[in-house]
Formats: structure tokens, C-alpha cells, sequence
């Protein structure tokens, strides 16, 4: 008689456990104290403004609104182009693959300069918009509504210029590496997450500061 032996049932691999990206989890966390930050910026802005609504209505018609308008457009803009970047560099697309009038080729350097360009221009805009405003008296020693225009729009326009510079190292760092991987395609995400946040933050702005009298 014979005994039937049966080889061992074959072990099924472990279902893959999807982890969360440390670093973008790490930057959406960054983020919400940012979004912490600005809300004590609007939260000075309105204080302020409640105390002394004469002094608004009479600066804020010193305001350039057609000037801000368009240049929030070039900003909001800036965020597709940025997006535009971004699907680039998911399917690990560095540079353009065609002409460079070929826009449906272009890779995420080429989206990225793109969305330098644009941002670099919101701040040259706001720059000038300073500068008339000081010409005509609205200063920060000057009262309230100079300060707290200033120091909101201010330091938007500094979280604005950081971005621009992290757009320059993704670029460089794309141009420098020998292969463009998922370490790459990664730290391009993130400054998106960035350059999106400080798109919401002007819009928030631009309502509560512009039109908001």
C-alpha cells in the first residue's frame, strides 16, 4: 500500500502595505502651521480694520484693483502651469521630447520655468503697486492700513519668492541628475503642494484686501 504525499501548499505572498510619502506628509503638516500663521495675519487685519473703518475706506481707494486683478491671474495661472509640471514629472518626463513650441511635449523643466516666469512677474507687479502706493503716501509708519497692508501682502510675497527658489533647484537638480527617478519626480510634487498654498493664501488675500472696503 502506498502513501500519497502531498508537497506543502505554496505560502501566498503578503498583500504590500502602501505607506504614506514621509515627505509630503511632512510638507501638508508644515503647511497647516503656514495656514496657522497667515490665519494671525488676518486676524490682525480685520482687529485693525474694525477699529478704524474711516481710515480703510479713505486708503484702500488708493488701491490699483485692475493692476491686482490681472496680476492675481498671472498667479492663478502659474498654479496650472505648475500642475502641468507636475504630471511631467510622474511619468518621469525631465524635458521636453519635442520642439519647443510643441507645448503638448514639454517635461517638467520646461512647466517649471514657465511657472518661474510667471510668479517672478506677480512679484515684479507687486513690487510696482509698492511703490505707488508709498508715492502716495501709504507707508507702514504711516498708520494702520499702511501697516497691515504691508505686512500681510508682505509676507506673502516672501513665501512667493521662496517658492521661485525652490523652483530653481528642482529645475538644477533635474539638469544635474544623471537619471531622473522617484526622489526627483517627489520633490517636485512637494513644491507644487507649496506653490498651490500660496496661490489659495493670495486669493483669500486679494478678496479680503481688495474688495472686502
Amino acid at each position: 500500500m502506498t502513501t500519497a504525499t502531498h508537497a506543502p501548499a505554496a505560502r501566498q505572498p503578503a498583500p504590500a502595505i502602501n505607506r504614506p510619502n514621509l515627505t509630503a506628509v511632512g510638507t501638508i503638516v508644515w503647511l497647516a502651521s503656514e495656514l496657522m500663521f497667515f490665519a494671525g495675519l488676518f486676524a490682525m487685519y480685520f482687529t485693525l480694520r474694525a477699529t478704524q473703518p474711516e481710515l480703510w475706506t479713505e486708503e484702500a481707494a488708493k488701491l490699483n484693483v485692475p493692476m491686482a486683478l490681472a496680476n492675481t491671474t498671472v498667479l492663478v495661472l502659474s498654479s496650472v502651469t505648475c500642475q502641468f509640471g507636475v504630471f511631467a514629472a510622474e511619468r518621469l518626463q525631465p524635458r521636453r521630447t519635442g520642439g519647443l513650441l510643441q507645448v503638448a511635449k514639454w517635461g517638467m523643466v520646461e512647466w517649471f520655468i514657465l511657472t518661474f516666469f510667471m510668479g517672478a512677474i506677480f512679484v515684479s507687479v507687486q513690487a510696482y503697486e509698492y511703490a505707488e502706493l508709498i508715492s502716495h503716501g501709504v507707508t507702514i509708519p504711516a498708520h494702520a492700513y499702511g501697516s497691515a497692508f504691508y505686512i500681510t501682502t508682505g509676507f506673502h510675497a516672501l513665501h512667493v519668492t521662496a517658492g521661485l527658489i525652490a523652483f530653481l533647484i528642482i529645475i538644477g537638480r533635474a539638469f544635474l541628475a544623471k537619471r531622473f527617478g522617484h526622489f526627483e519626480a517627489t520633490s517636485a510634487i512637494v513644491v507644487s503642494y507649496y506653490w498651490h498654498f500660496v496661490d489659495v493664501i493670495w486669493i483669500a488675500l486679494f478678496i479680503i484686501v481688495y474688495f472686502l472696503r
